[in-house]
């Protein structure tokens, strides 16, 4: 699995760990993400990279899969799936590419030099349902936070939660964001996760807003991830 990498401007203190959506690529996605701004400093350069220079940020590509939906061999995903705003329709087409792909972002997590108490993992669409399922199949590891936007819970990680969930995985604190607006993940199904996330762990943060899309609210969106981020460096 190849990455785009963004290194720290500054010494290391985290690393971001950050899968794109669905159809998507990790270049593009940074360097898309990176134009998104937060409201201050005014007159400042105001990007995520820009407000935390200590964090080295990691894209992941996500492999060339089969979409059997569309009939195509090679899509950017995950893992495959029917339908987004239906993710309970065809569920067996879920996971295999699930399950490898949790092991390859686990394996970027062990191959940091870091410890995981210094690493989010954060993810928009797909790419979060994918750091949900890897966080709960990993058990036994405490992040820093996990970071989802417009997301939604797969079958996979639902079952995971119908077992005991370890006391490290159950700190982790969460953001959540989602826009009513979003006409790709229906906000319903963000508030699934969310509120099934809040009967498993024990900080979940939820942010609505009215407007953004499939993508991050600006700049009140990239605001509060700034704000999230402070309060668990």
């Amino acid at each position: 699995m190849t990455s785009t990498i963004i290194l720290p401007r500054d010494y290391h203190s985290h690393t971001i760990i950050w899968l794109h959506g669905r159809d998507s690529y990790a270049a593009e996605f940074c360097s898309e993400l990176f134009e998104s701004e937060a409201s201050q400093p005014e007159g400042q350069p105001r990007t995520l990279p820009d407000l935390f220079p200590t964090i080295k940020w990691v894209f992941p590509q996500a492999p060339l899969l089969r979409a059997e939906r569309f009939d195509v061999e090679n899509m950017s995903q995950w893992f495959d799936m029917w339908s987004v705003e239906n993710p309970l329709e065809r569920p067996e087409l879920q996971e295999p590419g699930l399950r490898t792909s949790i092991y390859q972002i686990l394996n970027i997590v062990r191959q940091e030099d870091l410890p995981s108490d210094k690493i989010f993992l954060a993810g928009i669409s797909q790419g979060f349902a994918t750091v949900i399922s890897a966080v709960l199949a990993s058990d036994d590891t405490q992040f820093a936070g996990l970071i989802g936007l417009c997301s939604w819970l797969p079958p996979f990680a639902d079952n995971i939660l119908n077992t005991p969930i370890n006391p490290l995985v159950r700190e982790t604190p969460v953001f959540l964001a989602h826009s009513s607006d979003d006409e790709v993940v229906p906000i319903d199904n963000g508030k699934h996760l969310r509120d099934t996330l809040r009967i498993h762990m024990e900080e979940v943060e939820w942010k609505e807003y009215e407007e953004g899309g499939h993508w991050v609210n600006e700049p009140e969106g990239v605001d509060d991830i700034a704000g999230f981020l402070r309060a668990n460096m």
